[in-house]
């Protein structure tokens, strides 16, 4: 019985999965991020592009 308690008790204070559940909760943050400013960080990625291409003609 006693054994039998230990193992519920161990199980009961068990934190390897709250790792798991803190990575979905970034992962949705970050995803709900990028939807909310799509159109500012593509037109960002479009400004840094064309200038490298423009510098890269320069060389």
């Amino acid at each position: 019985m006693k054994k039998m308690c230990y193992e519920v008790k161990k199980f009961w204070e068990n934190e390897d999965g709250m790792g798991v559940v803190e990575v979905v909760l970034i992962t949705i943050v970050l995803v709900g991020l990028v939807i909310l400013f799509k159109n500012q960080i593509t037109a960002l990625v479009n400004n840094i592009l064309s200038k490298m291409s423009s510098q890269a003609n320069k060389i």
